[in-house]
């Protein structure tokens, strides 16, 4: 059998379980898989965490440089957001420069904690149009069973929480701790069949038509949104994951990033 029989039937598969009120792990549609977070991985580091959601794993690294501000905000940090997708992660990544997927992962969890405002981008500024803080956020996919977002999201919030601003390296003065005003949080959910399913895993991904990832902040605003794949998501259906993605990021926020 050709792989992409196999794959047409182990969608088909998926599809009929989820008609049939079922998931392949036995999870409700609205249950997420075990999450595991363990902070201070890698010393180098000024703040790290590795997540598992399932068998998804992604290891994130925050590093603080002394560096130039960009033009039009001269009185502002810098933050740089990369993911790196480890060819041994998954059959489908490549080694080579970042690609699409990997652009749009780093995009999406950028995208989450600018639009939450969780940094006071301000309070980087070393010399105002001179020297900043910049902020490298480094995410490292080690195992992909789907919902790399949830993931990188969760470990890149939780690294810089416990990020310290390195100045005595750079024999510069000032406060250690960075500033963290907000704990955004990320929930992807498919749509398949009709029914919306939390934290799909890589063959659920496979065989939905549409997909949403909401990324809330503290006080339930959203901070992020970005929809996946070519199918269509009702209106009604979009209110139904909002909603759900923002109570689903409380229970999250509440058990790991406290």
């Amino acid at each position: 059998m050709g792989l992409e029989i196999m794959e047409d039937v182990r969608m088909d598969y998926v599809y009929n379980l989820v008609r049939g009120g079922k998931r392949e792990d036995g999870r409700g549609f609205l249950d997420y898989r075990e999450i595991k977070l363990e902070t201070g991985v890698i010393k180098r580091a000024e703040g790290s965490a590795r997540v598992k959601i399932g068998n998804t794993e992604v290891l994130v690294g925050v590093k603080l440089e002394p560096g130039e501000p960009f033009p039009d905000t001269p009185d502002k940090g810098v933050i740089i957001t990369n993911a790196e997708l480890v060819p041994l992660a998954s059959p489908e990544f490549e080694p080579g420069p970042p690609n699409e997927d990997s652009v749009q992962l780093a995009r999406v969890v950028d995208r989450g904690i600018r639009g939450s405002e969780a940094i006071d981008l301000s309070k980087l500024c070393i010399e105002e149009g001179e020297k900043v803080w910049i902020i490298f956020i480094d995410i490292h996919v080690l195992d992909n069973d789907g919902n790399l977002v949830d993931a990188a999201t969760l470990g890149a919030v939780a690294s810089l929480l416990e990020t310290r601003i390195p100045n005595e390296r750079y024999g510069l003065t000032g406060e250690d701790t960075l500033d963290i005003r907000d704990r955004p949080v990320a929930v992807t959910m498919v749509e398949i069949g009709g029914e919306i399913l939390v934290d799909p895993s890589y063959n659920e991904e496979n065989a939905a038509a549409s997909g949403l990832t909401v990324i809330s902040n503290e006080d339930g605003s959203i901070s992020g949104m970005q929809k996946y794949w070519s199918g269509s998501i009702e209106e009604d259906k979009i209110a139904e994951m909002v909603e759900i993605g923002i109570e689903k990021a409380g229970e999250i926020r509440r058990e790991f990033l406290e």
